[in-house]
């Protein structure tokens, strides 16, 4: 009986050494694919297009700017992402609005409220990680202390009204010479003013007041503007017709004087040539422009009327020219008398 049991217990424990055998080299497979798993996982990284990374490699970094899949040593390497898109953050309030920095003095001593937004970026993410520990919060006391010194160096009415893009300009530059001198591997993309307001509400009230009387200045005057522009072309235009008017009776007058006095000479190098017979044509020319105007009654010796000329009617006989020639003379006719080549007629003139 007590050898039974003897090789029963010796046949369990055969048994149990061999389960421990494979339990072993089963916990040995299961540490090696872990192990494999772990390397595997450990000796490769990705970076997207909005993100750089810095390998660093026994305290020696270096940045890897290009996006895609690369490898690394496991436990020997590591890698940290940086994030190279705009980020931002405001200056004066916080997010739920209360106030924080806001309150800054000016140039002529009153106080206002001024809310900005800076935008940056990182342009050399070793310097980034590496040459602060807070580069954001560099960033942020650097625009502060621009904000301060720019702001007190304009009057309350340029900062709420007209100054505020030439305010911008100047803590713009003034970051960016600071962020050079301090190399920490951001840049300042932009700087806005997102509110500005004077410390009550009664002062807000009164800018409020010549916020709008200057834009009322300015629609006057764009008013003005528009119509001095409507006007001006049409002035111009008449302008234009007088002038060339002028320049055309001018010039119309130039060329008759000029025909008047080259008809002169020609007629005076004729009358040079032939005086007599220049002179009777010029009397007839001239003759030619009179007589059609003028009524001439012809009268013989004994006082009877012969000829009228113009004549009146080719129908009527001489003895009804004789009665009108008759009633004319007795109504105020004014008669000079002429001798004619045959010196037995006398010419009339009415």
């Amino acid at each position: 009986m007590f050898g039974a049991r003897k090789k029963t217990n010796e046949t369990v424990n055969r048994m149990m050494r061999g389960n421990t055998g494979k339990g072993k080299t089963v916990v040995k497979v299961i540490a090696a694919v872990v192990v494999l798993f772990v390397l595997v996982s450990q000796s490769y990284y990705s970076i997207q297009e909005e993100e750089q990374a810095v390998v660093c490699t026994f305290g020696s970094p270096k940045a890897v700017t290009t996006p895609g899949l690369h490898f690394k040593i496991p436990f020997i390497q590591t890698v940290t992402k940086v994030n190279t898109t705009i980020q931002g953050f405001s200056i004066g309030y916080h997010a739920n609005g209360e106030e924080a920095d806001a309150l800054m003095i000016t140039s002529d001593y009153n106080f206002i409220f001024v809310d900005f937004y800076a935008e940056y970026r990182v342009t050399d993410p070793v310097k980034a990680l590496y040459a602060s520990q807070n580069p954001q919060m560099i960033l942020k006391n650097i625009a502060q202390n621009c904000i301060r010194t720019t702001i007190g160096s304009y009057s309350v009415d340029s900062v709420l009204t007209t100054g505020k893009n030439e305010i911008q300009s100047n803590i713009k530059q003034m970051i960016l010479d600071k962020l050079e001198d301090y190399d920490i591997g951001i840049q300042l993309v932009n700087i806005t003013i997102q509110d500005a307001t004077p410390p009550t509400a009664e002062v807000e009230n009164a800018f409020k007041e010549v916020e709008t009387a200057k834009q009322g200045k300015e629609t006057a005057l764009n008013n003005a503007n528009k119509y001095r522009n409507e006007q001006i072309p049409n002035a111009e235009a008449e302008a234009d017709k007088i002038l060339q008017d002028a320049e055309a009776a001018k010039q119309e007058r130039i060329n008759e004087a000029n025909g008047q006095v080259a008809r002169f000479n020609s007629m005076y190098q004729e009358y040079v040539k032939y005086p007599e017979v220049t002179k009777k044509r010029m009397f007839y020319e001239a003759m030619e422009d009179i007589l059609p105007d003028v009524k001439v009654v012809i009268q013989s010796k004994d006082g009877s009327t012969s000829t009228i000329l113009p004549l009146d009617s080719f129908v009527t006989n001489d003895d009804s020219s004789s009665d009108e020639s008759a009633s004319e003379n007795t109504s105020g006719t004014v008669r000079t008398g002429s001798s004619i080549d045959d010196g037995t007629d006398h010419t009339e003139e009415e």
